[in-house]
């Protein structure tokens, strides 16, 4: 599928209908249970899965690590919504486990400092999808994009029980976002993981619509940029596939 044919309104439908026939089919009564981070593709899986299952089954978290300075964000998609959430602030869960490793001899590595707040997020949202009563089922809020480089955490925002839109592109998630009506200033604003104060294209070193065009068309200008993706993608295939099983014989 090309930019130039692709219909934001027919997508918009055909994922609603898949996720109230997953719904259907893994928990008729329960509810989905989405961290907000007040950016683009959070706000987008919200706004759709309100319109598939009704406000009344859409669970907001919002975590933020200790003080976030675009918390305002998270809580406006919530009330644009009507959602009921929660507010959790894991800083607390951090700290212990960092002072848990420290206690036991572990010098906490960089990417662990990274990836730990990630995966604690992650431990939140189930747990508050198991203390619903009627349920809940945790959603997957990543795109097709930062997936094809790994642009998330094993275990932590790259897990999930299912996901609406992780086959879809930055540029066509904005596409979705707008004909939702959704608030340019949230769809639209810089994207950034919240927790390193820096920008997703600062961090990946190129820009999303360079990605899409080159996971599209095959197509990029520079080769030092070609190269950096190509090898992003195939580190983080990983990320992607089931956990490898070894099968007897």
């Amino acid at each position: 599928m090309s930019l130039e044919n692709f219909n934001a309104e027919a997508e918009i439908e055909h994922i609603v209908a898949w996720i109230r026939d997953w719904f259907e089919n893994n928990g008729p009564k329960a509810n989905a249970v989405i961290g907000i981070s007040g950016g683009k593709d959070s706000s987008i899986v919200a706004a759709l899965l309100v319109k598939a299952l009704g406000k009344e089954r859409v669970v907001g978290v919002l975590m933020p690590n200790g003080e976030q300075k675009d918390i305002a964000d998270s809580k406006k998609v919530v009330e644009v919504l009507g959602i009921r959430h929660f507010i959790v602030n894991i800083n607390p869960a951090v700290e212990g486990e960092y002072a848990a490793l420290k206690a036991a001899g572990v010098e906490i590595g960089k990417d662990a400092i990274i990836n730990t707040p990630p995966r604690i997020r992650m431990t939140t949202l189930y747990a508050i999808a198991q203390s619903l009563p009627e349920g809940g089922r945790v959603t997957n809020t990543c795109n097709r994009s930062e997936d094809w480089v790994g642009y998330s955490t094993k275990y932590g925002d790259a897990a999930g029980d299912f996901s609406p839109c992780s086959d879809y592109l930055v540029c066509e998630m904005l596409q979705i976002g707008d004909a939702l009506g959704f608030p340019k200033e949230l769809i639209h604003k810089t994207p950034s993981d919240g927790l390193s104060g820096m920008s997703d294209e600062d961090k990946l070193g190129f820009t999303y619509a360079t990605l899409d065009h080159y996971v599209l068309t095959g197509e990029i200008d520079d080769q030092a940029t070609k190269e950096k993706i190509d090898r992003l993608h195939r580190l983080n295939l990983h990320k992607l596939q089931t956990i490898p099983m070894y099968k007897r014989s």
